[in-house]
């Protein structure tokens, strides 16, 4: 369960940025800026994507508009798209399902 995303990553003109287009938006028709990590206030969409960026390292901002998100780096994007992938995906292989207790009575 969850919701998987789909991403594309894709280079900047602009060296140090690197843009992913996702296929579901985040943040509708408002943007969200973060410049660092303490930015992160909330839990909306673009907060996860914002903190999970700034957890792996080397981000330096976050922009996320829509269903796009520009990142800049300071050490290559290595691994950014994936940790993108899987942020939304709540139920892995061998993670077991807790069902509440009467559901489905």
């Amino acid at each position: 369960m969850g919701q998987p995303v789909t991403v594309i990553e894709k280079p900047s003109s602009v060296s140090g940025v690197v843009r992913f287009e996702t296929n579901r938006p985040l943040t509708g028709m408002g943007h969200e800026i973060y410049r660092s990590a303490d930015d992160v206030l909330a839990d909306r969409p673009a907060d996860l994507v914002a903190r999970t960026l700034f957890e792996a390292g080397g981000v330096e901002s976050v922009h996320v508009n829509g269903n796009v998100i520009t990142v800049s780096v300071s050490g290559g994007s290595s691994g950014l798209k994936e940790r993108l992938e899987e942020l939304f995906i709540y139920y892995r292989e061998g993670v077991e399902v807790v069902m509440p207790e009467g559901f489905g009575d």
